[in-house]
């Protein structure tokens, strides 16, 4: 026997693709065609059940996103209780005559089981259905949604920035902050979509009176006049099929709304709706307690019914009891398990020894007590993690491998308090206080929030400590929101970003050749110890280091190196010659996109002044005068502001002879001041010239 198979233009088609336009084209169908009552039941009782599996999938549902197809769920499962309302209505107009089993056994059952035969209680439990769905679980539901996809728009721009900042920090990799923000995107959509799918449930409803009205009426018409019944026989005919129908049809769509009512109401967390109402609801002993009180106080007023309130009292009681049991039990076992340790017998104090002297740590982190918890590896230690982060990525962007961070704990600081050291120096400090968000203020909020106000300890932005409740709150205010270790995190990579030169020591420099070793051997053998000594080659990566140049391209480096040692040992001169061979890089690291470079230059004849003034003093530049020193400083100064408030990086743009000279000369007050030569200006780069500085002097 042949086997069968599918025709060929079949064969890349996904079955799983066909299943929505089938239902679709189903659902038009049942518009149009009359069905027979088998068909009916069939379909109302899946009906029925589609209902039934979205609530349960609503309930187990951990976030909203989890169940992101919701949306399109609500908008199905309408339409097809419309088609199947169209569809019963066809049956019961013209077989209603027949009985009440005319349209199935379906809305048969519901119209006598359910409301007992009686038309009126069944109008009356329909209308009072209809309203509880309409007014009260359809509206609410759309109302959250509305206002979620209000506050999820709003709140995107800090996220973003909140995202940003994780993934500047080291906190992230790419991959994750490219997930993070597909989640906010797919937030805004999802609450957006679901404040649209709930005008087609609220819609449902007054079309489900308005189709249960027109069979009533229209049933009476036909039933009298073509098919030649009396009244009451008509009326509780079609009565009983019309309300059978519309009952059939508003508890899946009571059903339907109270699950969209569970989607967008809940708050995002790591438990379904039965986890956090049992823990959360059920969690205290004292307020069970309280309560079986209460209600036992209720059953013994009179003509209460005393067993009902006695004996749920007594349940509230026995649980409140238990649950104190229990929560009393698990402290003590921890504590019998702790032994105390014998006293040790005091000995003599030891003499002094070399031993005793310990090394000073390049790197170091201090915190109180409270911030403990961020950098215990036994309490999650989440800190410990963010700072193999920060490493990480300097060793990928700077080109070396920074000293490991040694974290230890000081009593002398205040609970919140941390210090970050260097070599033994404080180079930073702050607070960050645990439990809480720091609300950082980018320039751009719509708003004050309550909390006490202080300043991002990284970039001195103002900034505001808040609770957690207010959080999304105030990232759509357009505020960048991020917790304690964060804060921490952030301030401890931008000081080893500033500090990098000094960071970089001489054993940091030998490690760092040796593995350079491994993949060019002969370039670096040529150049250490042949060419030149270790110290000169530190120096020359420290001082590209100080003015922000990343040292990734070692290969160059020792190139150009190998080339000039043989002309000088200088490491300010060899600096140069790097820093011209660098130049594309250089110039990329400060303008990342296009090909024009927005920078500031010297007036004429200010730079005859630097350059008599060089050739006079030397390269150290000690023979400026104080009036000529004073007025560079002051018009650079308040050129490269100008440059910041029309968004851009201060660039001052000199020749070769005084770049060296401008860039030590006024670092000191202008850090974020980049001094680039003619010589490193790539020849694919346009110049366009904003500011001249010495222009009115």
């Amino acid at each position: 026997m042949n086997s069968f198979t599918l025709p060929g233009w079949m064969n890349g088609i996904n079955t799983r693709a066909l299943a929505a336009p089938f239902l679709i084209i189903l659902m038009l169908a049942m518009m149009i065609l009359p069905l027979p009552a088998f068909v009916l039941d069939v379909f109302f009782s899946f009906n029925i059940a589609i209902a039934i599996i979205v609530l349960l999938t609503s309930l187990y549902t951990v976030k909203p996103l989890d169940f992101m197809v919701f949306p399109t769920v609500l908008l199905v499962s309408t339409m097809l209780r419309l088609s199947l309302n169209v569809a019963s209505t066809r049956v019961v107009l013209t077989e209603g005559h027949t009985g009440p089993d005319a349209a199935g056994k379906v809305i048969e059952a519901f119209g006598h089981f359910l409301i007992g035969g009686n038309y009126t209680v069944g109008i009356v439990v329909f209308v009072i259905l209809t309203i509880i769905n309409f007014t009260v679980v359809t509206k609410g539901a759309g109302r959250i949604a509305e206002v979620g996809a209000r506050f999820a728009l709003d709140a995107m721009p800090g996220k973003q920035m909140a995202i940003d900042a994780d993934l500047n920090a080291g906190l992230i990799a790419e991959q994750e902050a490219r997930r993070r923000r597909t989640e906010v995107a797919q937030e805004a959509e999802f609450y957006g979509a679901m404040d649209g799918a709930s005008k087609y449930v609220r819609g449902d409803a007054v079309a489900g009176i308005m189709v249960t009205v027109i069979n009533i009426v229209g049933g009476l018409v036909v039933g009298m006049v073509q098919h030649d019944l009396d009244f009451s026989t008509a009326l509780k005919n079609y009565t009983l099929l019309a309300i059978g129908d519309g009952l059939v049809a508003q508890i899946p769509s009571l059903i339907i709304s109270t699950a969209a009512g569970v989607v967008v109401s809940r708050v995002a967390s790591d438990q379904d709706i039965s986890g956090q109402l049992i823990g959360q609801l059920f969690a205290k002993p004292q307020v069970m307690i309280i309560t079986g009180g209460i209600i036992g106080g209720m059953g013994l007023i009179p003509g209460m019914p005393h067993i009902a309130f006695i004996l749920l009292a007594a349940v509230l009681c026995g649980g409140g009891y238990l649950l104190n049991k229990r929560n009393e039990v698990a402290p003590a076992a921890g504590a019998d398990e702790r032994v105390e340790a014998p006293t040790a017998a005091p000995q003599e104090m030891e003499e002094a020894t070399w031993q005793d002297i310990l090394p000073v740590d390049t790197l170091g982190l201090e915190v109180g007590y409270r911030l403990i918890p961020l950098v215990d590896k036994n309490q999650g230690g989440e800190l410990l993690r963010r700072i193999k982060g920060i490493r990480k990525k300097f060793a990928q962007e700077v080109g070396f491998l920074s000293p490991p961070v040694h974290i230890r704990d000081n009593l002398e600081l205040k609970p919140s308090a941390y210090r970050i050291t260097l070599k033994g120096v404080e180079v930073g400090a702050g607070e960050a206080l645990s439990g809480q968000y720091l609300a950082i203020n980018p320039g751009m909020v719509t708003g004050n929030l309550p909390g006490a106000m202080t300043t991002d300890p990284a970039f001195g932005l103002p900034a505001v400590w808040i609770d957690g409740a207010i959080r999304e709150q105030a990232q759509a205010m357009g505020y960048t929101v991020v917790d304690s270790g964060t804060v921490i995190a952030t301030h401890l990579n931008h000081l080893i970003t500033s500090h990098a030169a000094e960071l970089l020591g001489r054993q940091e420099v030998q490690l760092l050749m040796d593995h350079l070793a491994k993949e060019m051997p002969k370039m670096v053998e040529e150049l250490v110890p042949k060419s030149m000594p270790l110290s000169t080659l530190q120096k020359v990566l420290q001082n590209l280091l100080t003015e922000g140049v990343h040292i990734r391209d070692m290969r160059t480096i020792i190139e150009t190196l190998s080339e000039q040692a043989m002309h000088t040992q200088d490491a300010n001169e060899l600096t140069a010659q790097v820093r011209i061979a660098l130049g594309r890089a250089i110039v990329q690291q400060i303008f990342p996109t296009g090909n024009e470079m927005t920078v500031m230059t010297l007036d004429s004849r200010l730079e005859r002044l630097l350059m008599q003034a060089l050739q006079t003093s030397g390269a150290d530049g000690s023979g400026i005068e104080p009036g000529l020193a004073d007025t560079l400083a002051s018009q650079t100064q308040a050129a490269a502001e100008h440059q910041e408030q029309m968004g851009l990086t201060p660039v001052l743009l000199v020749p070769a002879p005084l770049r060296a000279l401008l860039s030590r000369f006024l670092r000191r007050n202008l850090p974020q001041l980049k001094v680039l030569s003619h010589a490193e200006i790539p020849e694919t780069k346009t110049i366009r010239v904003t500011s001249l500085v010495g222009g009115q002097s």
